[in-house]
């Protein structure tokens, strides 16, 4: 894949009615590497990878034109990103359509994420303890944000941060005055989105969801949280609805991930 195939692919993301703009695939391309699909002059197919470290990547924008489903096209991509990541653990979030292809490759199912998104929402207030509090992210809080995504994801996603700490707006929960939780809101797709939120339990995690929905009333939102966050029901009834659902794969070992935090919303079901 090169920067003059991302309008084609862009043009199949379209066509398989997913949500991203080409400003999005410029920014996952910009992360990762991929491979495409061609006939006649045309991206039939792509597949994209982004490494965490030197042993694990995420796996996603895995896209075949629909009237060359079904040749082994996807499989080939697979095979093709896979050689070129050379990585032992590889992670993906599989739609109901590509869950065949990713079991005969090798891929388990590890867990349901949820798909949530509204814009006529109601605006919760969540109460803090008394030694949290929430403000937005400073300068110095950047290095310790990357150290609790890999303790909640076990990835060293140090890049990935890097990148969305420039693009989006965050806010960091403090308790007893130690970062221990962090949410960010970005345009993505139709609107805007919510993740990654990582927290220390589930309470936070509802706190800091809450104050950008209380800033962002109106607007078009999305989460994709894991099924064990405990956010399901509590966003349905906040108007933000379960709308679809995927199943996160994963083949090779699988990462650490710590105790102290976990994730709560991912970045998107691209990257995890």
């Amino acid at each position: 894949m090169t920067a003059d195939d991302l309008t084609q692919a862009h043009a199949l993301s379209q066509a398989a009615a997913w949500p991203h703009r080409l400003e999005d695939w410029k920014s996952l391309f910009r992360l990762g590497r991929g491979v495409v699909a061609e006939a006649d002059n045309a991206v039939i197919g792509t597949a994209m990878g982004w490494p965490f470290g030197d042993d694990a990547a995420a796996i996603g924008m895995v896209i075949v034109s629909q009237d060359r489903q079904g040749r082994g096209i996807g499989r080939g991509l697979m095979n093709a990103l896979a050689e070129r990541l050379g990585v032992k653990t590889m992670i993906l979030n599989s739609t109901r359509e590509g869950h065949t292809l990713y079991s005969r490759g090798g891929f388990r199912d590890e867990r349901i994420i949820h798909q949530h998104q509204g814009a006529a929402f109601a605006v919760p207030i969540i109460e803090l303890r008394a030694n949290e509090r929430i403000r937005p992210m400073g300068m110095a809080d950047r290095a310790v944000l990357a150290a609790l995504d890999q303790e909640a994801t076990g990835l060293p996603r140090v890049a990935l941060m890097s990148e969305l700490q420039r693009k989006g707006k965050w806010l960091v929960l403090d308790r007893e005055d130690r970062l221990a939780g962090f949410a960010m809101f970005r345009r993505f797709g139709r609107g805007y989105a919510i993740g990654p939120v990582v927290a220390p339990d589930l309470n936070s995690a509802k706190a800091l969801i809450s104050h950008w929905l209380g800033s962002n009333s109106g607007m078009f939102i999305r989460l994709d949280i894991p099924e064990e966050s405990g956010l399901c029901e509590w966003l349905n009834g906040l108007g933000i609805a379960h709308v679809d659902q995927v199943t996160g794969m994963i083949a090779g070992p699988a990462p650490a991930r710590g105790t102290n935090v976990r994730t709560f919303a991912l970045v998107s079901q691209a990257l995890g």
